[in-house]
């Protein structure tokens, strides 16, 4: 029985979906890094817009037929942290400002990261992403979608558009470290009675 829930609580489409955008982050990277031609970005940008759809569709998916799993909680974050880090390291590796962003980017996850680890074993977990960290996610997956798409735009328009990412992520970083930092409601206390 319990095998069963485990592979119940797994093989879900939603997580399906999950781990299909894992397995497109090397599929962009290879066609993004090599590419040379415009048709070549088209492809590259147009697996990121396969992989935003499928993000939105599992989400969908999870909460209309009620398969939102554990396993879940934990795929489609890490898919998408996955997705955004791939995305600002190869556009770094064509424009350098970028790696700015990407030092920014790690730290805000590593702290996410290390923030739950500790409430977490405090008992505590958090109820959900935060509307800031949504905002976030949105405007930089827009962002640099668009950079994707437009490889040759001027250096002084990349430089404008990492600043706005950088002001979004660090206000992302400062509502999760203001939420992680002090008592606050978002913070739910894990029910350890609760029968398996």
């Amino acid at each position: 029985m319990l095998i069963k829930d485990w592979k119940k609580d797994i093989f879900t489409i939603p997580n399906l979906l999950s781990l299909f955008r894992l397995i497109l982050i090397p599929v962009y990277m290879v066609i993004y890094l090599n590419a040379v031609v415009p048709t070549d970005y088209f492809i590259a940008a147009g697996i990121l817009a396969v992989s935003c759809l499928t993000d939105a569709i599992d989400g969908h998916i999870a909460r209309h037929f009620n398969m939102i799993s554990t396993v879940g909680k934990v795929l489609d974050p890490l898919a998408d942290k996955a997705t955004q880090f791939a995305l600002i390291v190869c556009l770094g590796i064509r424009h350098p400002v970028i790696w700015i962003l990407v030092g920014l980017f790690v730290v805000k996850e590593l702290f996410q990261l290390i923030a739950a680890l500790v409430a977490l074993r405090k008992g505590k977990i958090l109820n959900g992403a935060l509307f800031a960290g949504k905002i976030c996610t949105t405007i930089l997956f827009i962002s640099l979608i668009l950079m994707v798409l437009l490889p040759m735009l001027d250096e002084r328009i990349i430089i404008a558009i990492t600043v706005i990412d950088c002001i979004f992520v660090l206000i992302s970083f400062i509502a999760y470290v203001r939420v992680y930092c002090i008592k606050s409601p978002m913070l739910l206390e894990i029910d350890t009675d609760k029968k398996e």
